[in-house]
């Protein structure tokens, strides 16, 4: 069995669905532990760095709960401008500070590849927090969690996802992570939108069928899981693009009279218009619940890659 002490979380594509089933596991024991105290002091002592450049909420927030929930200490900044970064520091030389300092970096960065530069930067392991429109794989741990939490599993599902499946990085990870458990996908986007071809030929390298749509409703009584991401306006270098999708999938309460009794909406949040506030009291709707999922399965990467428990 491999350790996952010192080992760096830069994409999903590193994690085996063992290893995925492992995270899981101990994102569970984490969050029970919680529960009665038995977690507080298991990292002690440890120091994690937070390194934002790209605007952060959930993710952000919620490392940071996760290490003090643990008995660590965070260093955080999201501001550039003030550090050294704004005098011209190079990532690199900016890694190796904190690595100085800390014992686990967790970096968010809008050009893909940084997260894995860093890593190859840093003496403590590098998590990645999103890297552009590349990887976000705590938030697919998440997610999963999330999804084994309501459905009791994560094999055999019809998962939909609905919206900028281009740009959102989110459901790239999300999507390969599914095709290890024979999960079939419904993949719901306007055509400018749509989940890139890479992305399609890897799921279906692992056996994962996959099928693709224009309209919610074609989905919506049929699956399992959906989930909705937003029309991200920072992804687009053409604003008139944006304007033409920006509202081309929004889910409202009426919507959900006919779904199957186990469904559940996801989101990754922030949601802007496309899940309408109706939505937030039906049972169905589980995204709030989804960003707090973030804090036992962040304390179990955190606990896993510091050697804290295995």
């Amino acid at each position: 069995m491999k350790s996952f002490k010192k080992r760096h979380i830069i994409s999903i594509h590193d994690f085996t669905k063992e290893d995925i089933i492992r995270i899981l596991e101990a994102s569970f024991r984490i969050e029970k532990q919680g529960k009665v105290g038995g977690a507080r002091n298991l990292l002690r002592g440890k120091v994690l760095a937070n390194l934002f450049f790209e605007p952060s909420t959930r993710t952000m927030f919620s490392f940071a709960t996760a290490m003090e929930k643990l008995g660590g200490s965070v260093l955080s900044f999201a501001d550039m401008t003030a550090t050294s970064i704004k005098k011209g520091e190079s990532l690199k030389d900016t890694i190796k500070i904190l690595s100085g300092y800390s014992d686990v970096i967790v970096i968010r960065h809008p050009e893909e590849g940084a997260a894995r530069y860093a890593s190859e930067c840093s003496s403590v392991p590098v998590l990645n927090a999103g890297d552009g429109a590349n990887q976000h794989p705590t938030q697919t741990f998440l997610d999963l969690f999330t999804i084994k939490k309501t459905q009791r599993h994560i094999t055999d599902l019809r998962v939909a996802m609905v919206g900028d499946l281009k740009y959102g990085r989110t459901v790239h990870s999300l999507a390969y992570a599914l095709s290890l458990f024979n999960c079939s996908l419904h993949l719901v986007s306007p055509p400018e939108l749509r989940m890139p071809e890479e992305i399609k030929k890897m799921v279906a390298d692992n056996g994962c069928t996959f099928f693709e749509h224009e309209k919610i409703e074609d989905v919506l009584d049929k699956v399992d899981v959906l989930y909705s991401c937003r029309i991200q306006k920072e992804r687009f270098f053409d604003q008139i693009e944006y304007e033409k999708v920006k509202n081309a999938f929004i889910i409202t309460k009426n919507m959900l009279k006919n779904v199957k009794p186990n469904f559940v909406l996801m989101h990754p949040l922030p949601r802007i218009n496309e899940i309408s506030t109706d939505v937030d009291k039906s049972p169905h709707a589980v995204y709030f619940d989804q960003a707090k999922n973030g804090v036992p399965v962040r304390q179990a990467l955190l606990a896993l890659t510091l050697g804290a428990i295995k």
